[in-house]
């Protein structure tokens, strides 16, 4: 027998290696960076920093919206310019589009999250708030003929790229409170119904009288007069995902566990996002699993999941 040592790497030594190869490429770090990550937050095989990577249609417990997602997926060509036509009409192409792109979904069982993506009048709200973009910074509505034109390729994120000012500042809105929110889109639908743009006019004119309908308030089951509020939430999520698209991050209903330290594997749900004035998103809220409810946690102290991504991007 040699009394050489042998010149094979231990098992452990080569699996940790692969590891860090593959969370560099993952996360598009340099190889020593992805060994601190692996290092410091504990990652395992197929997990990331939630500070890297995309989740648009997280894998979640609810098959009927995950067909839907698929669905859409195998849409024809002819089938897909249709709806890019739609996604390039605001503000009410725009805002159909999106409630069907990003259909209602659920957290899992046991978590306490509840439902995602979800609120009666979510593609009414969407509109609105197109409005209030177009009364109160026109100059960030892409040109007409120019997101027309971009339609025609059939590729959603063509037209998302085109749309992402006034898409970006239609999700700063909703940071308003209720108040300030209803108080600028009825503002809004007045400077735009008495506006020049017939498109826009009429669309206000319409989403006027919907709002009124939202407005008025309904019997609840003890009799009781109550007003159901706007569906911010659901409305929020969807902005959230839309935008994930184009800048990374992780899309509401994103499987994560919190890192304060290694020892710390408390799993949670992202519910959305904390945007700054450009880029990906700068933190989430948070569901922790079991709590009553959601907290605000930096990118950087979360570790998404593997095996997220329920469509291939």
């Amino acid at each position: 027998m040699s009394d050489h040592p042998s010149r094979r790497t231990p098992v452990a030594g080569r699996a940790r290696r692969r590891a860090i190869r593959e969370q560099a490429a993952r996360s598009g770090v340099a190889y020593s960076m992805a060994a601190r990550h692996l290092d410091s937050a504990g990652l395992t095989p197929g997990e990331t920093l939630a500070t890297y990577g995309r989740t648009i249609y997280p894998t979640g417990v609810d098959p009927y919206r995950q067909a839907l997602v698929d669905h859409r997926e195998r849409r024809s060509f002819g089938e897909r310019v249709a709806d890019t036509r739609r996604a390039a009409t605001l503000p009410e192409g725009r805002a159909a589009h999106l409630v069907e792109r990003f259909p209602p979904s659920r957290g899992p069982a046991g978590s306490g999250v509840g439902r995602l993506y979800h609120g009666e009048g979510r593609q009414e709200l969407l509109a609105m708030l197109y409005l209030v973009v177009a009364a109160e910074s026109p100059g960030l509505l892409p040109e007409v003929g120019d997101v027309a034109w971009i339609a025609e390729l059939g590729e959603d994120t063509a037209v998302d790229t085109a749309c992402a000012d006034v898409d970006r500042e239609a999700r700063r809105l909703l940071e308003e409170t209720p108040t300030r929110l209803w108080s600028a889109i009825e503002e809004a639908l007045a400077v735009v119904e008495a506006g020049v743009d017939g498109q826009l006019r009429h669309a206000a004119v319409r989403q006027a009288a919907l709002l009124r309908t939202m407005m008025t308030p309904r019997l609840g089951y003890a009799d009781e007069p109550y007003v159901p509020g706007l569906p911010t939430t659901g409305v929020r999520q969807i902005l959230d995902a839309l935008l994930i698209v184009a800048d990374d991050g992780h899309a509401p209903g994103t499987r994560v566990r919190r890192v304060t330290g290694a020892a710390d594997v408390r799993l949670a749900t992202i519910v959305g996002a904390r945007w700054g004035s450009a880029g990906p998103p700068v933190g989430y809220l948070v569901w922790p699993d079991g709590a009553t409810a959601p907290v605000s946690v930096v990118a950087d102290d979360l570790v998404v999941l593997a095996g997220q991504e329920s469509v291939p991007r």
